[in-house]
């Protein structure tokens, strides 16, 4: 008997250690998803699409939001908890998952190098796929070289080293957080956003309906209304804010304008992006700030007549 006192793990311990490690795992996730999407974003591809970044950007911010300053409480808490009480380091849920931790790090690592040799011997390597690699690199090589130290009992030993780092990475993700709300734009405009693609399926919706009316009828109504019909479901959307009708003219025989009022101009597509946007044909729908039209002719080529069938 050495008569050392041997901490058991309580259920605060247990929790306290996997916590922090959970919050580690998402916010070294979205950290290098949201800095793959700047890099997305700034080297654009031609196999990209139109509005690839901003639904990954909220997604990513929202977890580091949440889950960073959840990992940065519950590892200052750990660390306390062993200044305190020195035993606590010999806990076996902190040694497991620790090197754990490391063990997922280093395979990775290890795995990102593999892709990056391959696809350097495949002849494929591009600027956009070295700094996604090297994000990856950067960011798991940081989490392995703490967590090797952790296991040396540095943080414990040099409180103010370990603070000074995590005002540095607080920096850093914070930094990375703000820049993309300079990409997606404010929650205010991710709104406004939504509103005018609402705006445009029901300009669309509408002009489908005028066409397909053409084809019955071989003439345009005179209002919108005339094309609602309960036995097929149309009913004349409205401004999904304003709840206002869309402006609808009949301009000849088979042209019409149909106009809206949007919220901002059409989202810039970034250069080299394919646009594909949520709603199809988008170059036709270009549109400004405020009250914006859309001419119309139906071309009976494309959209011939549609003749009744035989009555039995």
């Amino acid at each position: 008997m050495d008569g050392t006192v041997k901490a058991k793990v309580t259920p605060k311990d247990f929790f306290l250690w996997l916590g922090a490690m959970v919050a580690l795992y998402v916010s070294a996730t979205s950290l290098i998803l949201l800095i793959h999407q700047y890099i997305t974003y700034f080297f654009p591809s031609p196999l990209d699409y139109g509005d690839i970044y901003s639904g990954t950007f909220r997604f990513a911010i929202a977890s580091l939001v949440v889950f960073f300053p959840l990992y940065i409480l519950l590892t200052r808490m750990v660390h306390q908890d062993i200044r305190k009480v020195p035993e606590k380091k010999e806990l076996w849920v902190r040694k497991w998952l620790v090197v754990i931790t490391l063990f997922i790090a280093g395979l990775t690592i290890a795995g990102d190098l593999v892709a990056l040799v391959n696809t350097f011997l495949n002849g494929e390597l591009t600027t956009r796929f070295i700094l996604k690699v090297l994000v990856i690199l950067v960011v798991l090589g940081a989490i392995f070289w703490y967590y090797l130290e952790e296991l040396r009992g540095k943080w414990e030993r040099e409180e103010k080293t370990s603070k000074g780092l995590a005002v540095i990475v607080t920096l850093i993700v914070l930094a990375t957080v703000i820049g993309g709300f300079f990409i997606i734009g404010s929650p205010q405009s991710q709104r406004s956003l939504r509103l005018d693609q609402q705006r445009i399926s029901d300009l669309q919706n509408i002009q489908y309906q005028l066409t397909y009316y053409w084809q019955q009828k071989q003439k345009l109504p005179v209002r919108v209304s005339e094309l609602e019909d309960p036995l097929v479901g149309f009913f004349a959307p409205t401004d999904p804010e304003s709840g206002l009708s869309y402006r609808y003219e009949s301009t000849g025989d088979k042209s019409f304008k149909l106009c809206a009022n949007f919220s901002l101009p059409s989202p810039e597509t970034p250069k080299g992006a394919v646009v594909h946007l949520t709603y199809p044909a988008q170059e036709s729908w270009e549109h400004g700030e405020g009250e914006q039209c859309f001419d119309r002719t139906i071309d009976p080529e494309f959209f011939p007549t549609i003749k009744p069938g035989p009555r039995f």
